[in-house]
C-alpha cells in the first residue's frame, strides 16, 4: 500500500508539470514516456539501506538552460520524491559548474567579468528550479568557496599518492566539449559530438596516470554489470578502455578561470576535474566527522548525465577516485539526447 500510494503521488507531480514542459518545448511524448520506463525499469534500488543519494550532471553556464536541463533534472526529481515517499533520507543534487576557457570566453565576448557572468547563468539555472518545482536539497556552484578548497584537498589526495606529474601537452581540444581528443577519435576534422577542435601546443600540464588504471576498471565493468546503464553506453564504455588509456592532462595555464593547483597557481584545474569533485565536496568533503553528510550519503547512489558526458563519468571519475582512495558511486545512468532535426538541442 505504501509503495502504491507513492507511485500514485508520483504519477500526480509528473502530470501537474509534464504540461509545462510539453507547453514551452513541445517534446515528444513518446521519448519522455520510453526514458521514464527505462529509468523505471533499468534501475533497481537497495530497499535495505535508509539513505538514498541522487545526482544531475552539474550544468555548465556557458549559456542558459534548455530542455535537456529540464529533463535530466525531471528524471531525478521524480526518484528523489519516490524515495522520500518510502521513508529514505534523501540528498538530491544539481548546481552549476562554473569554470573552464569556455565560460571565461563567454564572459569576454559580453564584456563582463566571469564571475558576474556566472552569477547571472546560474540564477537562470535556479528559476528553471522554481518554475518546474523542482525539489533538489543542495544546489552547488563550483564557484563556492567550499567547493574550491575541497578540489584542492583532492588535488593534493592525488598528488600525496603519486598520481600526477608535471609534462607537456600537445594535442586536439574541444573547448564547447571541454575535453581532450586523439587524433583518431576526429570524424571530419571535429570532435564525435560535432564540436569544433583546436590545437594546443606544448602547453605546460600536470597529467594523471590514467593509464595505470585501465585494468582496474575493466574489471570493475566486469565485477559490476549494473555499474553503467544502459547496457549500450556499457559496452560503448569498455570498448573505449579496452582500446588503451593515456594518461590524463588535469591542469592548464593558457587562462586562469579556474581552481588554482596547490603550490602551483600558474595552473588552473581541468574543468572536469574540478567538476565532478562537486558531488563530494557538496556532502561537506573531507570531513571527517561521523556525522558528517559525505559519510551519511556518499557513495552515491546513482549519478544521472546525459551520454555525451558518460565517458568522465564512467571513466575519469571511478580512476580519480581510486587514486584517493575513496568509494566509487554505485551507479550510473547516461541518457540520450533531445534532438531537432537529427541534431541535438543545446545552448548554442
Amino acid at each position: 500500500m505504501k509503495n502504491t500510494c507513492a507511485l500514485f503521488q508520483i504519477l500526480f507531480h509528473l502530470s501537474m508539470i509534464a504540461p509545462r514542459l510539453s507547453r514551452a518545448f513541445c517534446p515528444s511524448t513518446q521519448k519522455f514516456n520510453s526514458f521514464s520506463r527505462n529509468l523505471a525499469t533499468k534501475i533497481k534500488f537497495s530497499k535495505t539501506e535508509e539513505q538514498f543519494y541522487i545526482t544531475t550532471p552539474i550544468y555548465y553556464v556557458n549559456d542558459k538552460p534548455h530542455i535537456g536541463h529540464a529533463y535530466t533534472t525531471l528524471a531525478c526529481d521524480v526518484i528523489a520524491r519516490f524515495m522520500r515517499l518510502d521513508g529514505k533520507d534523501v540528498m538530491f543534487l544539481t548546481g552549476t559548474d562554473e569554470h573552464g576557457q569556455k565560460v571565461q570566453e563567454s564572459a569576454d565576448k559580453r564584456g563582463m567579468e566571469p564571475i558576474e557572468f556566472c552569477d547571472e547563468v546560474s540564477s537562470s539555472f535556479r528559476r528553471l528550479v522554481d518554475v518546474m518545482k523542482f525539489t533538489p536539497d543542495r544546489f552547488i556552484r563550483t564557484t563556492e568557496s567550499s567547493h574550491c578548497s575541497a578540489a584542492q584537498h583532492f588535488w593534493s589526495k592525488l598528488d600525496e599518492n603519486k598520481s600526477l606529474y608535471l609534462g607537456t601537452y600537445a594535442g586536439w581540444y574541444s573547448v564547447r566539449d571541454e575535453a581532450f581528443y586523439a587524433e583518431s577519435e576526429l570524424v571530419d576534422g571535429k570532435a564525435p559530438t560535432g564540436a569544433e577542435v583546436e590545437w594546443v601546443e606544448k602547453e605546460p600540464s600536470y597529467f594523471f596516470r590514467l593509464s595505470e588504471y585501465q585494468d582496474r576498471l575493466l574489471k570493475l565493468y566486469e565485477e559490476n554489470p549494473r555499474f553503467i546503464a544502459p547496457e549500450s553506453r556499457r559496452n560503448e564504455v569498455i570498448s573505449f578502455v579496452k582500446g588503451g588509456l593515456k594518461d590524463l592532462s588535469v591542469s592548464r595555464t593558457s587562462f586562469s578561470w579556474g581552481v588554482p593547483v596547490p603550490d602551483d597557481p600558474g595552473h588552473v584545474m581541468y574543468v572536469w576535474v574540478d567538476a565532478l569533485t562537486n558531488y563530494i565536496s557538496a556532502l561537506n568533503y573531507p570531513s571527517s566527522k561521523t556525522d558528517s553528510k559525505f559519510n551519511k550519503f556518499w557513495p552515491a547512489d546513482v549519478h544521472i548525465v546525459g551520454k555525451d558526458i558518460l565517458r568522465f563519468h564512467a571513466v575519469y571519475w571511478p580512476a580519480l577516485l581510486m587514486a584517493a582512495e575513496l568509494e566509487l558511486p554505485k551507479r550510473l545512468h547516461a541518457h540520450g539526447w533531445w534532438t531537432r532535426d537529427g541534431a541535438k538541442i543545446s545552448k548554442r
